[in-house]
């Protein structure tokens, strides 16, 4: 693969390259050698498929994502919008919180409250992220008004299952009260954007509390 590699996790490399001329990033999926290459091939072509179809609904259902512009299924790569000026939730939580200014959290909360409707967009037409953290959010400002992107489906699927739901919030509850400390005001504004713009909030908010309850017993057990 030609250009920089951003990064690279378990499941593939991230590199910023180009496509028919302009600037995209290039997410190429590794080969599993512990599974058989006709097997693995199969359940590769399945998830860049799944992932490049979930984009595109995301965008039809007003969500902002990456454009997908090609799957290559030979090379395991979907070739996709490169973001410019854009921060990671992640790093624009950090800035405003150890600025010593109060006044610099009222945007951080606007933040989590459209992050929680965005969730609630999404999940409204069955679509969970599978990998809600705050590096898979990114920031973009434009004159004054900031919007949020949602990017890294790799795990993302569709389900009309309320335990999926939950599963999704549970998942960016745990990865907030873990990256972000005394951050539970943060999930609290998320959960209630989630509320306010999702009809049925109350049955996947209920469902979140079960899940909570059923990890605090097992984190009991050990």
């Amino acid at each position: 693969m030609e250009g920089e590699l951003l990064s690279q996790g378990a499941e593939g490399r991230l590199y910023k390259t180009t496509f028919l001329g302009k600037p995209c990033l290039a997410k190429e999926r590794f080969k599993k050698q512990y599974r058989h290459p006709t097997l693995d091939e199969k359940l590769t072509s399945r998830r860049l498929t799944q992932e490049s179809r979930i984009l595109a609904k995301c965008r039809t259902l007003g969500v902002i994502t990456p454009t997908v512009y090609f799957v290559d299924q030979g090379r395991a790569t979907i070739y996709m919008e490169y973001l410019k000026d854009t921060i990671q939730l992640k790093e624009f939580i950090d800035t405003h919180n150890t600025s010593g200014d109060i006044s610099s959290l009222t945007p951080v909360k606007e933040l989590c409250y459209k992050v929680g409707s965005q969730i609630a967009t999404f999940h409204s037409g069955d679509v969970i992220h599978g990998d809600l953290t705050s590096s898979n959010i990114l920031i973009r400002t434009s004159r004054d008004h900031r919007h949020v992107i949602f990017i890294d489906f790799g795990l993302a699927g569709t389900t009309t299952l309320v335990e999926d739901k939950g599963v999704d919030l549970y998942v960016l509850e745990k990865a907030f009260l873990s990256s972000h400390p005394n951050s539970q005001w943060l999930v609290d504004e998320i959960l209630r954007g989630y509320k306010m713009s999702y009809k049925d909030s109350k049955t996947v908010l209920d469902r979140l509390a079960e899940i909570r309850l059923r990890g605090r017993k097992r984190s009991m057990v050990g």
